[in-house]
């Protein structure tokens, strides 16, 4: 598979970890996600509205929930999980995939959409990625999720593949 890329880099991005202030005043630490942070991870995914759940993801059981994790922090994928009051919050990983490229993915808890907290979670997601010397990214997401395109784009995603349901967009770091 061909995927179709921006010819430029978007630039640097900061990297974990770093305590934030999101828009309702409220101290955000993100940090890289490990092992450690399982507990966490799997407290906020069972507390996840399943109206936020798109493509199976999150898995909604704890024991899927258990097995997605595990596969997702393994050593090879990059993540970052977004905490408040020492609750996880958010959570954004990079998947690679068998073209060495790797698939973004990001969840923000509905009680703590709206105030940036997507935004600065993305922005370290990709600056970890920078780190560890990832250079090709993409994702895909329904049309219809406005707020998240207009995400993507003022990151520096663009439309690589917009024949389907869902719109898939990339960025070059």
């Amino acid at each position: 598979m061909t995927r179709e890329y921006p010819d430029d880099p978007a630039g640097e991005f900061p990297a974990p970890p770093r305590t934030v202030t999101d828009a309702e005043g409220r101290e955000i630490e993100i940090v890289p996600a490990d092992d450690a942070e399982r507990g966490r991870l799997v407290e906020m995914y069972l507390d996840f509205d399943p109206a936020d759940r798109a493509q199976g993801i999150p898995p909604v059981k704890e024991e899927a929930i258990e097995k997605w994790l595990d596969t997702i922090l393994e050593d090879d994928c990059v993540n970052v999980v977004a905490r408040h009051d020492g609750h996880a919050v958010g959570h954004a990983t990079l998947v690679p995939d068998r073209h060495d490229e790797h698939e973004l993915a990001i969840f923000v808890l509905q009680a703590f959409q709206g105030a940036g907290i997507g935004t600065m979670l993305l922005e370290t997601l990709l600056g970890q990625g920078q780190v560890e010397g990832i250079d090709r990214v993409w994702l895909t997401v329904e049309r219809w999720n406005d707020p998240a395109i207009a995400l993507y784009r003022k990151m520096g995603f663009e439309t690589s593949n917009a024949e389907s349901f869902e719109i898939e967009m990339a960025i070059q770091l």
